[in-house]
């Protein structure tokens, strides 16, 4: 239980994302750089976490691109720093977003570069080695890391790696209304990160990020990226990122008005169990393919199965996750 005046888990780990300022200082220009344009709503969270940091802690964003409209011969002045999404696309499984990554490492020798923070994932071993040689060729290259995991794979190949919890922590609090209808969402991957332990979950619907967007959302947004594919050609002229930010804030809210919908939810999504958090719904974190589920909880959320907040629980409210031999 937490004593009176404590702050609450959410909180703690919120101001935990305070070590980001001590690389980006308040006061700081910044170009943002490779923020998402896609439907998925975990990168969507991620990133109005970033664009609330960078409110919050008084640093001007100068430039914000995606990776379908960036360009590496954009002329960035040597004081603004290169700030990288953060997020799970480090290593080989998007290549894309490893790729700019590496561009812009290379393009901008004179910056300081920040990757916020990252799980490491590399199928492949000589792509993992291939990868941290480019990225520590930067002289001032500065990378988060979301867990344990990846802090270790980091930390000897590149000069500065510090652990941090998710971007999308400093949105929190969310709003929500609880219906009390003791009804479970199982919000379940369909994609290549699906884990293992899905089927032996019950609940009373199951879904995923995709089933949120309707025909005419996947027809929009594929006019979206067509039209930044088209604004990268013309020198980043059209005026994109504000519809599509609107856009995103439509999307995250449905997440919202979904989970609403329900007292419970049992997800192996990292930002199906985030999302609850943030808005303090009950929720049990189920493993994705290759850890990174487990290794972001053990490090940052394991304390919110333990507590409860204002009438509400919050966090991994049925109790260990993990067990001890998992």
């Amino acid at each position: 239980m937490k004593e009176e005046g404590q702050l609450h888990s959410m909180e703690e780990i919120k101001n935990k994302l305070s070590i980001v300022s001590e690389v980006i200082a308040p006061g700081s220009k910044v170009v943002y750089l490779d923020y998402p344009v896609h439907g998925n709503i975990g990168d969507l969270l991620i990133m109005k976490g970033t664009e609330a940091f960078f409110r919050d802690y008084g640093i001007t964003v100068r430039k914000r691109y995606s990776y379908v409209n960036f360009r590496a011969d954009s002329i960035i002045p040597e004081d603004w720093i290169v700030v990288c999404h953060g997020g799970g696309n480090f290593g080989d499984l998007y290549p894309h977003h490893q790729q700019l990554r590496e561009k812009a490492v290379k393009a901008y020798r004179r910056n300081r570069v920040v990757i916020l923070p990252q799980t490491i994932h590399f199928d492949d071993p000589l792509e993992e080695q291939r990868a941290f040689k480019k990225l520590s060729e930067h002289p001032d290259l500065h990378l988060f890391v979301r867990d344990e995991t990846s802090y270790l794979k980091a930390e000897s190949k590149i000069n500065h790696v510090y652990l941090a919890p998710d971007m999308a922590h400093q949105l929190y609090p969310l709003p929500s209304n609880p219906p009390n209808n003791h009804r479970n969402l199982a919000l379940l991957r369909t994609d290549k990160e699906s884990g293992q332990k899905e089927s032996s979950v019950s609940f009373d619907h199951k879904a995923d990020w995709p089933q949120l967007f309707s025909k005419w959302d996947r027809w929009l947004l594929k006019l979206i990226l067509a039209s930044y594919s088209l604004d990268r050609r013309l020198k980043n002229k059209i005026p994109l990122r504000p519809v599509w930010y609107f856009l995103a804030d439509k999307y995250i809210a449905r997440a919202m008005a979904l989970f609403d919908q329900y007292d419970r939810i049992l997800t192996s999504r990292l930002h199906g169990h985030i999302l609850s958090c943030l808005m303090d719904k009950p929720n049990l974190l189920l493993d994705n393919s290759y850890g990174k589920n487990k290794s972001y909880s053990r490090l940052w959320t394991h304390r919110l199965e333990e507590e409860s907040f204002n009438g509400k629980s919050g966090g991994n409210h049925s109790g260990d996750m993990y067990p001890q031999s998992s």
